[in-house]
């Protein structure tokens, strides 16, 4: 394959953000772009997943830029875990595209920049995915970085929004600066910024282990503040509840895949000889990530801050996946990289749907208190329902996609004797069930001022139903995904 086609479904879906940009400017103030965009931001990440599927049998080659002085430098990879990444990028752009529709259409009439910016965001973290280089990595995590904070600010006249935004701006800044010099200290140690040379470098002479675990704790706080990991989650509650929520989903989601994707690559490729020092550090990470995480959502009364809460806990859980690998062939899941892999993909059919569900209410109630889900299985039985199997996935509870992650995550840090991190990480799913079922609680014992039938788009009505037939089915159906996912992680795995 040449590389045009290798990079086949990066160009579609910039091509598919240029022609919604001009559709926009030509239907502006046309009800047209309202109906019309969404859905072919549909259809563009649609023709990515196919292509994607398309170069899968590619998935050993490499394709890169050439430098001023003639030589070839792998910029980005194209191995089966780029092509995950770049699945969970696809999927997330079409389901949060169709969450949009009402919600954009009714607050705010820039309705072609939204679906532009999910796009670009969305090809920001395909190209994250696949970076091995720190130069690659760090021009593709900005991109990214810039298209979160348009979008976090996209209700202009919404003061939140726009406090939301500079917040989350702030933050991004100062760790991107110290995330810089982490990868400073790795090129001055190796000359090098490809993440191959550089393990092989940090092989050959002996690095002190005071640089290297500097260098680990600064990158960490660059990918850590994508994912909200404590203590760089300090964003993520302020930024969840004022961003618009078909954002708040994309946020959820999108960075958080983007953030782990190039964790894992970094770790595992560029620094596998001090894996039982990060081990420790990620550890540590994880713990505190999920305490703090579960506990703070405990007093949550706003939807959308209690999911951002939910969101810092969840990625502590995925966390001792990495935590849990190892240099060793062989293990349980694949050492922890399979788990992750599997784990994020049902927590992106779980979140999606249960923001999905959120955006249906606030369409029509106008709030995102959780006082409002009061009465909901008279209002929404469907609605209702759907939100239990979505908390049932987040809590870890079988049949759902939620329980399998855990389970391989889980597994895999007792098959490396990580007793005690998968002890806590048990512990505090079953914390976890007190603030889940507070709204359960609320959606089906207590009475509703209000008992008005929730109107829900057919839009929305497609999004809740795949994300929980998804979520079932990576449970109920698991082979598959689990296939899917040891297959992504085994090219990490045969380079030791």
């Amino acid at each position: 394959m040449n590389d045009l086609l290798l990079l086949s479904p990066e160009i579609i879906i910039a091509v598919t953000a240029f022609l919604v940009l001009t559709l926009d400017i030509i239907w502006k103030g046309d009800r047209r772009s309202a109906v019309i965009l969404p859905w072919v931001t549909v259809a563009g990440a649609v023709a990515a997943l196919l292509a994607v599927v398309y170069i899968w049998p590619a998935a050993s080659d490499t394709y890169g830029i050439a430098t001023d002085t003639g030589n070839f430098v792998p910029m980005l990879a194209l191995d089966r875990l780029a092509i995950f990444f770049k699945i969970l990028a696809v999927l997330t752009v079409a389901l949060v595209g169709l969450s949009a529709v009402d919600f954009i259409a009714q607050r705010s009439p820039f309705r072609g920049e939204f679906y532009v910016f999910t796009l670009l965001a969305g090809l920001s973290l395909m190209l994250l995915s696949a970076a091995t280089n720190l130069v690659m990595i760090y021009l593709s995590l900005e991109f990214l970085s810039i298209s979160s904070y348009v979008m976090t600010a996209y209700l202009r006249r919404d003061d939140r929004s726009v406090e939301a935004a500079i917040k989350y701006l702030l933050y991004g800044a100062v760790a991107s600066g110290v995330m810089l010099y982490g990868f400073s200290l790795l090129y001055g140690a190796t000359g090098s910024v490809d993440l191959a040379t550089i393990a092989r470098r940090i092989g050959e002479s002996q690095v002190s282990l005071t640089f290297v675990v500097s260098a680990v704790v600064m990158i960490l706080s660059g990918f850590g503040f994508k994912i909200a990991l404590v203590p760089f989650h300090q964003w993520s509650p302020d930024a969840y509840e004022g961003a618009p929520t078909p954002v708040t989903a994309f946020l959820s989601v999108g960075p958080k895949a983007a953030g782990f994707a190039v964790l894992i690559r970094v770790l595992v490729v560029a620094l596998p000889e001090y894996s039982v020092n990060w081990t420790a550090i990620l550890s540590l990470v994880s713990i505190l990530t999920m305490t703090v995480g579960n506990l703070v959502a405990l007093w949550q009364t706003n939807i959308k801050r209690m999911l951002a809460y939910s969101s810092i806990a969840q990625a502590g859980y995925m966390l001792i996946g990495l935590a849990a690998w190892s240099a060793e062939p062989g293990g349980w899941a694949g050492n922890g990289i399979s788990g992750i892999l599997l784990f994020l993909f049902a927590y992106m059919f779980t979140n999606l749907g249960i923001f999905a569900v959120a955006i249906a209410l606030e369409n029509q109630l106008g709030t995102a208190n959780i006082d409002d889900y009061a009465g909901l299985i008279r209002r929404s039985p469907y609605l209702s329902i759907a939100l239990i199997i979505f908390f049932l996935s987040l809590i870890g509870i079988p049949p759902t996609g939620g329980f399998m992650g855990k389970l391989f995550v889980f597994g895999a840090a007792i098959d490396r004797g990580l007793y005690i991190l998968a002890g806590i990480g048990i512990l505090n799913s079953v914390i976890s069930v007190y603030y889940y079922f507070g709204v359960v609680r609320r959606a089906f014992f207590v009475e509703a001022e209000d008992d008005t039938p929730i109107r829900v788009s057919p839009a929305l009505n497609l999004v809740v139903t795949v994300t929980m037939i998804m979520t079932l089915l990576i449970a109920l159906y698991g082979q598959p995904f689990i296939n899917l996912a040891n297959s992504s992680a085994q090219i990490l795995a045969a380079a030791f």
